[in-house]
């Protein structure tokens, strides 16, 4: 028999296990998990991935839908146990554990997927295509998602990146999950034509193309990766005032925290009046600059107001703004150094157990710190895009640089740069300031235009759009970023075609789940006549 690219019968049994192989295939899903965590920020690693694909899908191939599931959950574990470390180091071990087991859950159906489709033929395509449904559904469910572990973060550097701006994270992850299993099934090729000493040349083709293609298509892809400007240039400044300490607590020191922007302002003010940098055409404060409400609170508006007048130029400040009823907002403002503040962007994406409690009674009973988010914050409803000094600034804050639509939005609306006002002050110098920078990077080649981040305490960048940085501060220190970037107009496919791409791969993998359900339903029904 020639070696082929599909599997055994979906009636086929699991060879029966031998004492001591019992534990390999666990431990291998284990260890792919591992290898993607690893592939992520701060280390620049982004190829291990491959292995880390072509390894889980060495554990996958032809399992049982059982065996399937507990071993994708296993590579989840392996996967976001490390990944999401840094979301239990204020608050206890439960929020983390409790996180990357539930975010597991959706690799473990994953893994029940790809098991399933093992058994066609061309197994790497519906895989790949698995692996994209099951990141575009924990992209969105519960309470609104959790995109942090997509592929497409950790390929910043890759080789694969310019393939983000053909159909965005999607299209990049399906890349690299595609090329992953293509070098497993080119391997097992390998090893059927040794012990056989036979080869199907349409399955050896067919892997082969599997590895080919993404690498080629990531080549083609690259003229639409530019960091030339197209409506001219602007001088931006970032500012990083820093926390008074690390941790949760550094928001009982709201006003010193908002002090520190506001010195680390008129310093960049002073350093322009002395010839040292060059005047910016606009500033950008981070998120949570001011958790002063600078509405209700007047000493708060007076700073903030001499700061911006100091430095001559309209301001992006981030404040939490506090009404006497309902709701917090996380709000950035236009600050103008003539006019005060005007408009507003409210923050989309709030964070679900940080900036809002859902199901509070029932998380309480687990988590003695959940009744520190006192009050919670409330979603705003409308694409951030400001008009600052001339030019249209899309607004992304935080969180909300992992979710597609957040940053796609304000570019379609007319964003010639992406501004990401971040605080990531309460996970101390964990790597999720590097993950969150990855974030930025890639949505900078995704759209093809500049991503300005200022961080309250770092790490703040200034990034072109091609996904170089240009400049970026260190942790915990009190700095300003000044540079000149290009401003970009257009649209790059995979702005113009939105979650179109997502939405394809997600009917070719529900297509291929299909196709194994209706082959095991024409064999039951060939066997019970």
């Amino acid at each position: 028999m020639s070696a082929t690219m599909t599997s055994v019968d979906t009636s086929a049994q699991d060879p029966a296990p031998t004492r001591g192989s019992r534990l390999v295939r666990p431990a291998a899903a284990v260890v792919s998990g591992v290898l993607l965590y690893l592939s992520f920020p701060p280390r620049p690693l982004w190829w291990l991935a491959l292995p880390a694909f072509a390894l889980l899908a060495w554990t996958l191939y032809g399992r049982r839908l059982r065996a399937g599931f507990g071993l994708g959950y296993l590579a989840g574990l392996g996967f976001m146990l490390p990944l999401l470390i840094w979301t239990g180091g204020e608050v206890g071990s439960f929020p983390w554990l409790a996180l990357a087991a539930a975010e597991s859950v959706f690799i473990g159906f994953v893994g029940m997927g790809m098991a399933a489709v093992s058994r066609l033929p061309v197994w790497p395509v519906w895989s790949a295509a698995v692996w994209i449904l099951g990141e575009g559904a924990r992209a969105r469910v519960p309470f609104g998602g959790f995109p942090w572990g997509k592929i497409a973060f950790g390929q910043a550097d890759s080789v694969f990146v310019p393939l983000a701006a053909v159909g965005g994270t999607p299209v990049l992850g399906f890349a690299v999950a595609l090329c992953g299993f293509g070098l497993y099934e080119a391997v097992r090729q390998v090893v059927a034509y040794r012990r056989t000493h036979q080869v199907s040349r349409s399955a050896v083709t067919a892997a082969a193309l599997t590895v080919l293609v993404p690498i080629a298509g990531a080549l083609a892809a690259l003229p639409l990766v530019s960091d030339a400007a197209e409506d001219g240039t602007k001088t931006v400044a970032a500012i990083q005032g820093n926390v008074p300490r690390m941790g949760l607590d550094f928001n009982s020191q709201r006003r010193a925290v908002l002090d520190n922007h506001v010195k680390e302002t008129l310093k960049v003010a002073a350093d322009v009046k002395a010839g040292k940098v060059p005047q910016p055409d606009f500033v950008l404060w981070p998120e949570n600059s001011s958790d002063v409400d600078p509405y209700r609170d007047g000493d708060a508006r007076i700073v903030i107001d001499e700061a911006v007048k100091a430095i001559g130029v309209p301001t992006v400040v981030g404040a939490v703004v506090t009404p006497d009823s309902g709701p917090l907002h996380n709000r950035l403002i236009q600050w103008d150094p003539v006019k005060g503040p005007g408009a507003t962007y409210d923050k989309r994406h709030v964070q679900p157990f940080g900036e809002y409690i859902p199901m509070r009674s029932v998380v309480r009973l687990f988590n003695s710190h959940v009744d520190e988010v006192s009050r919670d914050f409330g979603p705003g409803h409308k694409v951030g895009l400001f008009d600052l000094a001339g030019t249209e600034v899309g607004l992304a804050t935080c969180f909300e640089a992992a979710f597609d639509g957040a940053v796609r939005d304000p570019v379609k609306a007319g964003a010639e740069l992406i501004a990401v006002p971040s605080n990531n002050a309460t996970f101390d110098r964990s790597e999720m300031t590097y993950q969150q920078l990855a974030m930025s990077r890639v949505r900078a080649v995704e759209h093809s235009r500049t991503v300005v981040v200022p961080a309250t305490s770092g790490v703040s960048a200034i990034i072109r759009p091609d996904g170089t940085i240009v400049s970026q501060t260190k942790m915990f220190t009190p700095d300003a970023l000044v540079a000149k970037v290009p401003l970009r107009t257009s649209l790059t496919p995979a702005t113009r075609l939105g979650a179109l791409p997502e939405g394809l791969l997600a009917l070719v993998a529900v297509a291929a789940i299909g196709w194994v359900v209706g082959r095991s339903v024409s064999a039951r029904r060939r066997v019970a006549s």
